[in-house]
């Protein structure tokens, strides 16, 4: 059976002007020990410059071999890729297990009208080299296959489901539905989607909130210092780089830390500006009538992703620290299959770019699947039918506040006490133990905003969890996808008489965290976010709890 079905679908190449991606990519990677090579060579009086000439012609026919040895299909049940020389490899996804499909455009890919395709899949997403990406397909390929892979109607599917059940006659009969389904009839007008919502120029501003920038730094750090490194080259004898030097060195120590501080936090707002500008430029967030969430952004390189609202199971709005300071958030999805570890900056998660946090709301309050029916148990009929982005949230109590107070004050307590002993013993400069108790203040407002952060809600079917202080999350996780509860108590949350209550789900993160709540509230919790879960152990501990 599987091989009639393999000979339905032929296997198909890649677009050959990645003959010029490829190649162009693999030098960029190997330039660091490139320039090396040639700095060196030139630097000794060798013939350096021959072996980056070498270097590069390597470089460029192992691009080259990757189009000779990468091949693709789709068939009605799997998308296969073939790929390797010396060791070849086989990656097959079940096509009901495909989750999102990014297609990305960078700049020599848009030049040459090209695009990556990166199938998303809730098991080949946790494995790096179980990833299936195609690099480089005609845009036009792309977008075919994204609809294909994603906008199948149901009709199509149970069709292509039932004949591929049956004989081998009815299983060429099969893919020949599906190549059918998948295409619109000629003449016809696709369906139109709708914008839920779009880039507004002035959303720039929060650019220099995001601190983006910071990585930038480490990159440009990095590269300079592995081209020093390669290249054998003393910045210390080139000329600006000493005229600065002995400029920086004139000034009072005080002086210095502030004019580093001042330059790194002009470049890192730039930076951070211009790359949220090339992220998040060209943003929208559109909904398509098949049930896809598709979002689309990138000046310079451009990222589609395609999202099914099915396995959508929540949303979790982010509120850094300075972001919220100007009143911004951004709104990632809780869905299977997508690789939260990413981030949202990074990840296929993201359905709104750092923004005001109103946006961001009404935006988590459109793409929330349908409200569901509240129970009926007591805990959360007052707030049955409130949306779980907006709910007032139930505050944890006096005894969460005081565990943020003595968490707080016992690890500055600690660092002041290290402080002061490196004073005493070590000679230590004073300053360094008098700044740290001059920051008891900050340290108690911290603790108090991170118990104001504290909260959590059961409404409308979703559990609602709020926490964090230099990065505040909201999420709202819908409770027919939670699978499991668990509650875990430390040696400090027995004494002080709280849990940690944990929703897990295989949408997102896993796990979903209520954090320092009383063990009843936790209980009340789980019993009403999954009724009839916890119904034996309750009333077991019913009946034990008169004789104990």
């Amino acid at each position: 059976m599987i091989d009639v079905v393999e000979t339905t679908s032929t296997w198909r190449r890649l677009s050959p002007r990645m003959l010029v991606i490829h190649p162009f990519q693999e030098v960029v990677r190997a330039a660091p020990a490139l320039l090396g090579l040639l700095v060196a060579g030139t630097s000794s009086g060798g013939q350096g410059h021959w072996w980056s000439i070498g270097g590069v012609g390597l470089m460029v026919v192992l691009g080259m071999l990757r189009w000779f040895t990468t091949t693709y299909r789709i068939t009605p049940e799997h998308v296969q890729v073939r790929r390797g020389l010396l060791t070849r490899k086989v990656v097959t996804v079940p096509r009901d297990r495909v989750r999102t499909v990014d297609v990305t455009s960078h700049v020599l890919h848009r030049v040459l009208g090209l695009a990556r395709v990166e199938v998303g899949t809730g098991t080949s997403e946790r494995r790096r080299e179980g990833r299936l990406k195609l690099d480089a397909l005609s845009a036009a390929e792309a977008a075919r296959l994204r609809v294909e892979l994603l906008h199948r109607s149901p009709a199509a599917a149970s069709t292509v489901s039932a004949a591929s059940t049956g004989s081998t006659g009815s299983t060429a009969s099969a893919a020949s539905v599906a190549e059918i389904s998948a295409t619109p009839p000629a003449g016809s007008t696709p369906a139109a989607e709708a914008e839920l919502a779009r880039m507004r120029p002035e959303w720039v501003r929060f650019g220099p909130f995001t601190m983006s920038g910071l990585v930038t730094v480490g990159v440009v750090a990095g590269f300079v210092s592995r081209l020093v490194s390669e290249g054998n080259v003393d910045l210390g004898s080139v000329g600006p780089v000493q005229e600065t030097l002995r400029w920086f060195r004139a000034m009072s120590l005080p002086l210095e830390i502030a004019t580093v501080v001042l330059v790194l936090v002009v470049f890192v707002s730039v930076a951070s500006t211009l790359g949220y500008v090339l992220a998040f430029g060209n943003f929208r967030l559109t909904r398509h009538p098949e049930g896809t969430l598709h979002v689309t952004r990138g000046l310079l390189t451009t990222r589609a992703t395609t999202i099914e609202e099915r396995r959508l199971r929540g949303v979790e709005i982010t509120e850094p620290l300075l972001l919220r300071a100007v009143r911004g958030a951004r709104l990632s999805a809780v869905t299977t299959g997508l690789r939260a570890a990413q981030g949202a900056q990074r990840g296929g998660s993201l359905l709104l770019p750092p923004a005001p946090h109103a946006n961001a709301v009404s935006v988590a309050r459109l793409v929330l699947p349908r409200v569901a029916e509240a129970p009926s148990d007591s805990l959360v009929s007052s707030a049955s039918g409130a949306s779980p982005v907006t709910v007032s949230l139930t505050a944890h109590g006096p005894a969460a506040l005081r565990r943020r107070f003595t968490r707080a004050y016992g690890v500055h307590a600690l660092v002041l006490a290290t402080l002061l002993a490196l004073w005493w013993w070590a000679g230590l400069p004073s300053w360094t133990w008098l700044t740290a108790a001059a920051l008891l203040p900050l340290t108690a407002l911290l603790a108090a905003d991170r118990y104001r952060s504290l909260g959590h809600a059961l409404t409308s079917g979703y559990l609602v969890t709020r926490w964090g202080s230099f990065s505040r999350r909201r999420v709202a996780l819908e409770c027919d996808g939670v699978i499991g509860w668990n509650i875990e108590r430390s040696f400090f949350q027995r004494r002080a008489g709280l849990v940690t209550l944990t929703a897990t789900t295989a949408a997102g993160k896993q796990g979903y965290q209520v954090r320092d709540v009383d063990l009843a509230e936790a209980l009340r919790l789980a019993a009403a976010g999954t009724p009839g879960l916890l119904d034996p152990f309750l009333v077991e501990e019913q009946h034990v709890s008169p004789v104990g």
